[in-house]
């Protein structure tokens, strides 16, 4: 008992030893691996693909804002850019958007079909280009009942062990709530919609988000942020599942390619093959790895999410210059690039107020710093 009282009068006596600053977040200070290597005081980009080659491309989309220069181009570095696949082809391209590699070493593009303050119908398509020609191959057109007029095109990507030439996965946010993913047969040509509107694609009820330090709820009605269905879109390294996250969500999921490409799949054969991976935050772009892991950009956290083969989570970076962190591609090293929007500072949100904080910019992303999550 003499001992307990004697403690505690050495505790209440002690003079306290002297402290560093009050502890806070230790997320909340910029990772220190992100190096701004390109700004754009006009354009913004939003896609970004690296072709065998090693040329960088970068899609500049003009759906919601027009700008100069191509709307396709290779990146040489700082500003520099030439248009791609060349100038004369720019006429043929009307918003690039999400762009991918397949295994041939082909590049496949969104073109969503439509410019800002555009009244007739939207006329969404698939490019296909062939980077040693430096020529457009192939335009699919994407038409109702494939598409709707409220439909918004994102991204894809390209199965080649599905079909006799493959199979191109696409992802369909929406511009209100009708998400789906598209299916396109690359032989035939024919493209199906499916999961339309289905729990995995769409928006989650009620979600809330945190945008330039304000929350704003999902509201389909009266959209105050980007918001919408399935947006990043991945697929497992070696073809056999097609990953995804709708955007007002911060889950992901799963189905099997060889499903997803089976023409006659009945609906509810297609829905019971649909798996729920788990949450992972807000998922913008994701980008597969070599050693099957995908890293995705992170809306809320602004930075780059990786998520292992196991499922395992980790924070690779996060700075508050990523604004609406977008897409990703290789460095060709062992780091990253990364777009960086500012799609929630458009006048849309904003009642005509454009909020947009110029210059846009290019982002790499080294890999020494992980943060599990």
């Amino acid at each position: 008992m003499k001992a307990g009282l004697l403690a505690a009068s050495c505790l209440l006596s002690t003079t306290p030893a002297a402290h560093a600053a009050d502890s806070v977040d230790h997320g909340a200070a910029p990772s220190g691996n992100v190096t701004v290597v390109a700004r754009f005081a006009h354009a913004q980009p939003s896609g970004i693909a690296r072709l065998p080659d090693g040329r960088v491309v970068l899609s500049f989309p003009t759906s919601a804002q027009a700008h100069p220069g191509p709307v396709l181009a290779v990146w040489h570095g700082d500003t520099k850019l030439t248009a791609f696949p060349d100038a004369n082809a720019q006429k043929d391209l009307i918003s690039p958007l999400g762009m991918t590699v397949d295994g041939h070493g082909r590049l496949w593009v969104i073109d969503e079909g439509s410019v800002a303050g555009q009244t007739t119908p939207q006329t969404p398509a698939i490019v296909l280009i062939d980077p040693v020609a430096n020529r457009i191959v192939r335009r699919f057109a994407l038409a109702a009942p494939v598409v709707r007029a409220d439909s918004h095109i994102n991204d894809l990507r390209v199965d080649l062990t599905h079909g006799t030439e493959g199979t191109v996965f696409i992802s369909d946010s929406s511009q209100t709530v009708h998400p789906a993913i598209i299916v396109l047969d690359i032989a035939s040509g024919q493209a199906r919609r499916l999961l339309a509107d289905d729990r995995s694609v769409s928006a989650a009820p009620g979600h809330v988000m945190e945008v330039d330090g304000k929350l704003f709820r999902y509201d389909p009605d009266h959209p105050a942020m980007p918001q919408g269905g399935i947006n990043g879109i991945g697929l497992s390294r070696d073809s056999t599942r097609l990953f995804w996250s709708p955007f007002s969500s911060r889950r992901l999921y799963s189905a099997p390619t060889a499903v997803l490409a089976d023409p006659d799949v009945k609906p509810a054969d297609l829905a019971q093959a649909v798996h729920d991976e788990g949450e992972v935050g807000v998922v913008d772009g994701i980008f597969t790895a070599t050693d099957g892991s995908f890293y995705m950009a992170d809306e809320e956290r602004h930075g780059i999410t990786r998520r292992a083969p196991d499922g395992a989570l980790t924070l690779v970076a996060h700075d508050p210059r990523l604004i609406a962190p977008d897409s990703i591609a290789p460095d060709g090293t062992s780091g990253l690039l990364m777009t960086v929007g500012q799609w929630a500072r458009l006048p849309a949100f904003h009642n005509g107020r454009d909020m947009q904080e110029r210059p846009y910019i290019l982002v790499r992303i080294t890999q020494k710093k992980l943060i599990k999550i």
